[in-house]
């Protein structure tokens, strides 16, 4: 189960990130993390910015709502999406989860 963590400006998405993948793609929920998949490589910031990018488009969502508040050099991180309540999220990605 995805382990949603309620903030003040909204909810902290953690995610697990497979950088140098064939393509780009939600593949489902491990360890209560969301695991995407990228191809951008983990080097010079290239795969936070893919991540985010995918996941404003794929949520739906402002580029301005989202943001990394931690693990910017690691494969787990944690993501702050404002202005969304869990409800909604929950929605927006039960086609993966």
């Amino acid at each position: 189960m995805l382990k949603l963590i309620k903030t003040r400006a909204g909810i902290s998405l953690p995610v697990l990130v497979v950088p140098r993948s064939g393509k780009n793609e939600i593949v489902g929920v491990i360890e209560g993390r969301l695991k995407i998949k990228l191809t951008a490589p983990p080097v010079g910031g290239a795969a936070n910015r893919e991540l985010i990018t995918f996941l404003v488009k794929q949520l739906g969502i402002e580029r301005s709502s989202i943001c990394l508040q931690m693990g910017q050099k690691q494969k787990r991180k944690v993501l702050e999406i404002k202005g969304i309540d869990e409800k909604t999220l929950l929605e927006k990605l039960s086609p993966w989860i």
